[in-house]
């Protein structure tokens, strides 16, 4: 039998722009127009929070690698919502003694959407962030 031949997927710049940051003690690989649940933060609904604590950005092109952290990077992401993750049952028994605890825990998480990531004066934003801007400078204009 021959066998066939696929062809590669042609992968566009922004498929490949992605970051790796800190956040809530973890390290996250975070992609722009994708959603992410963080530990809980302290942000009302649709507000948008910065990270600054980037530790690898990567254009397609450019690879820059901080020390701890890179100069002048951060990831914008926007709130989508406040949910709590899956029961996690914590059982303890001690064999012979009688004696048993059950125990179950939720993990209160916040689902954000990256909605940019930038190093220095370079910004990779999601289109409907350029569309906002560019109707806001019109209003602005008028």
């Amino acid at each position: 039998m021959a066998e066939k031949k696929s062809s590669p997927k042609k992968e566009t710049p922004t498929d490949k722009t992605y970051a790796i940051v800190e956040a809530s003690g973890k390290q996250f690989w975070l992609q722009t127009n994708r959603y992410y649940d963080l530990d809980r933060c302290h942000a009302e609904v649709d507000d948008i929070l910065t990270i600054d604590k980037v530790l690898l950005h990567n254009d397609g092109q450019d690879l820059k690698l901080g020390k701890p952290y890179i100069k002048d990077a951060k990831v914008e992401l926007k709130v989508l919502e406040h949910r709590r993750g899956p029961k996690i049952i914590v059982y303890k028994m001690r064999p012979k003694k009688k004696t048993r605890r059950k125990n179950g825990h939720r993990q209160e998480l916040t689902r954000v959407l990256v909605q940019s990531i930038s190093v220095g004066s370079k910004s990779k934003k999601t289109k409907e962030s350029k569309e906002t801007n560019t109707t806001a400078s019109k209003v602005e204009s008028k």
